[in-house]
């Protein structure tokens, strides 16, 4: 799967979707516009604009859960709902709604593995679908955080809040709380024995 576009926060950007949409018949307008607003998906409960800027922009939302496989990710989209297929949620309604998770997978293999940022892997793609789509995060992105400490996240935060052409959030302070949230997040996920995925829809 090839990344749509530059890391940044998500909000101009419809990630996997975007590098699809011509093959699915997704007739939209340069730079994410499209004619109508897209229909809920039946069930979401995460926290987000329900409505369209006065720009007309939709903003795009992710929503970052665990799963013990694809085929069990593959259904979250349908009930909205990781923790009923024992999931692990991260982000609903909360800092992670907004950040793309190429972003994510750059904060940390920058950050703290120092993986150039053009080196960056690309995302797997488990589910594409005219409404959303379901990436799947490797586990360098998260296995990386179960053994660092304090310190070790803070200086992460600092290398990548001086990183050149970098998305996402600008300050060291913002960057740290994401990361020790993303170190919490990979902890539960080691010890429930799942693997990163994460939801996006317009």
């Amino acid at each position: 799967m090839h990344r749509g576009g530059g890391l940044g926060e998500g909000t101009d950007d419809l990630g996997p979707e975007r590098a699809e949409q011509t093959r699915r018949g997704r007739h939209r307008r340069a730079g994410g516009h499209e004619e109508q607003s897209p229909e809920p998906v039946p069930g979401s409960t995460a926290g987000t604009e329900s409505t369209e800027s006065r720009s007309g922009r939709v903003g795009v939302t992710y929503k970052y859960f665990g799963a013990p496989n694809g085929a069990t990710a593959a259904r979250v989209p349908i009930s909205m709902r990781p923790e009923e297929l024992g999931g692990d949620e991260l982000g609903m309604g909360g800092m992670f709604t907004r950040i793309k998770p190429e972003t994510v997978a750059a904060m940390v293999l920058t950050g703290i593995e120092g993986i150039p940022l053009h080196k960056v892997p690309p995302l797997e793609l488990v589910v594409l679908h005219p409404d959303y789509a379901v990436v799947k995060l490797p586990m360098t992105v998260v296995d990386p955080l179960r053994g660092i400490g304090e310190e070790a996240v803070g200086a992460a935060a600092f290398i990548w809040s001086t990183v050149p052409d970098r998305g996402g959030p600008r300050d060291a302070f913002t960057v740290y709380k994401l990361l020790h949230e993303w170190q919490d997040f990979s902890h539960r996920l080691h010890e429930a024995g799942h693997q990163p995925y994460c939801l996006v829809w317009p």
